[in-house]
């Protein structure tokens, strides 16, 4: 099974659990490291996911997947929150995290840059809108976008 097919089937199997604890999802990836494959499922809630949300998420998604047994291939299991530089991937994230400050990374540069950090102005027309430090208001088209996060300041 295709990376991208786990990762949709993941997504429909893990959703109501999430829901059911009053949680997010945020992403779900399939990916190879090394030797290994990891099949993680990111969640979030209003200040935070703990560590008991993360356990109770993998234990009743393990038991579906030990029942349903969907993929092939053997692999590690990890339920985590985004972290602090949580990427934005629904429209719904765009729309919730306005007004703060993001990074937007390009498969090509604009402005002669491949990553952009503006504050966040919304998405209109499958157009990312910030406002960026010394060129305004600027929109990037969501196609020419490899990832979008949360900027981490400290």
């Amino acid at each position: 099974m295709g990376q991208n097919r786990v990762e949709k089937l993941t997504e429909e199997l893990v959703l109501p659990i999430v829901e059911k604890y009053n949680l997010e999802l945020v992403d779900t990836e399939f990916k190879k490291e090394g030797p290994h494959r990891y099949l993680r499922v990111f969640i979030d809630k209003v200040g935070g996911v703990s560590l008991d949300d993360c356990q109770k998420v993998s234990e009743d998604f393990s038991e579906i997947l030990d029942e349903l047994d969907p993929i092939e291939e053997n692999y590690f299991l990890e339920v985590s929150s985004p972290g602090l530089d949580r990427p934005l991937k629904k429209d719904s994230d765009f729309e919730k995290f306005k007004g703060e400050v993001v990074e937007v990374k390009l498969y090509e540069p604009l402005m002669g840059q491949k990553v952009i950090e503006g504050e966040l102005i919304g998405l209109v027309d499958d157009k990312i809108q910030l406002e960026v430090k010394n060129a305004g208001l600027i929109e990037i088209p969501r196609e020419k976008t490899a990832m979008t996060r949360l900027a981490i300041k400290f």
